[in-house]
């Protein structure tokens, strides 16, 4: 399996747990982007499939602690 193919499985499943965990934590987009300090867009695109590709471990970190979700819990596919 090439990398490319492993790294958008991973943004797939990490950017569908964001999205899961936020709402499960009843927060909008705009909201968890004001928590996190970045842009709407952003997180908008974090969650997209389609959208944003690479991010960071801090933004990860971050979005880990604003929604008191482990950061390995982000990764496992559920």
């Amino acid at each position: 399996m090439s990398t490319d193919v492993q790294k958008d499985g991973l943004h797939r499943i990490v950017c569908q747990n964001i999205k899961k965990y936020r709402k499960r934590a009843g927060l909008t987009q705009e909201e968890l982007s004001e928590k996190i300090d970045m842009s709407y867009d952003y997180l908008r695109r974090l969650e997209s499939e389609r959208g944003q590709k690479d991010f960071s471990f801090f933004t990860l970190y971050k979005i880990s602690l604003a929604l008191n979700v482990p950061m390995d819990t982000f990764v496992i596919e559920q």
